[in-house]
């Protein structure tokens, strides 16, 4: 660990009593409010649950990492690793039924063209240092847009189902009736993403920014490294939540509830 870093956040027992702390808080808070949908203490459990497994699953990437961006196949071996669990983590989080496989497609779709576009350019070399955090980044952005834009369309379609039947009865076609009410609240899912780039520098300093700084990198640099990551991230969730959308539009997504009726129209 150079200087920079150690001043910044040493690892130590003190580090270690400082995170189950701040942990203990986040889930006694979640659990005080009952910040559930169905306010009990499932979401505390979930936070948790969270924390712990997050430290455990950093200690073990941080134990292979090193070797892996070493290894083609182990490099691809992990990168496929990380987005099967994020394409599982999205639908289990949009919905419980046997669709939830479908959240694989969004995904890729926002990813795979943007890694492409900077392998092809020479603006990311294909090695493991650089392209695995880089594809983390931006699986866990289409991650988080695939999930919040599923979520956003499959409740706007279930409190609204009587519009949509509305619209077949006026002719439109299912996929045109749903896709109507599920355009809005799918838009939502942009918002994260939006706010983020429209107040970096000004409310945070991302990551990827820190980190370049802490690597030795000079402030211009980084900042070319941050905004990349973050117009690379606007294209990417823009593309997830467009497919999502189609999906759900679709009924390829879809979530049990009265809405479901016409699943065989």
């Amino acid at each position: 660990m150079n200087s920079a870093s150690a001043t910044l956040l040493p690892v130590n027992a003190v580090l270690g009593w400082v995170l189950a702390v701040l942990l203990a808080a986040a889930t006694a808070v979640t659990a005080w409010a009952r910040l559930s949908p169905e306010q009990s203490f499932s979401r505390a459990r979930e936070v948790l649950t969270a924390g712990v497994r997050a430290a455990v699953q950093l200690a073990a990437v941080s134990a292979v990492i090193g070797w892996v961006v070493r290894h083609g196949a182990a490099l691809l071996g992990f990168l496929l690793l990380m987005y099967a669990v994020a394409a599982r983590t999205a639908g289990r989080r949009i919905t419980r039924d046997n669709t939830w496989w479908w959240a694989a497609l969004p995904i890729a779709a926002g990813v795979l063209p943007a890694i492409g576009l900077l392998l092809a350019t020479g603006l990311l070399p294909p090695h493991g240092i650089a392209l695995v955090p880089v594809t983390g980044i931006l699986i866990g952005g289409a991650l988080t847009a695939t999930v919040l834009a599923g979520r956003q369309c499959t409740g706007a379609l279930e409190q609204r189902h009587g519009e949509v039947e509305a619209g077949l009865a006026l002719g439109l076609t299912e996929r045109a009736a749903r896709i109507e009410i599920a355009r809005p609240a799918a838009s939502e899912a942009l918002v994260p993403g939006l706010d983020q780039t429209r107040t970096v520098g000004l409310v945070t300093l991302p990551g990827a920014f820190v980190g370049m700084l802490l690597g030795g990198a000079d402030t211009l640099t980084a900042g070319a490294v941050q905004l990349f990551v973050l117009i690379a991230l606007m294209a990417v969730q823009a593309i997830a939540v467009s497919v999502t959308l189609e999906l759900v539009a679709r009924r390829r997504i879809t979530t049990p509830g009265p809405g479901a009726a016409r699943r065989g129209r």
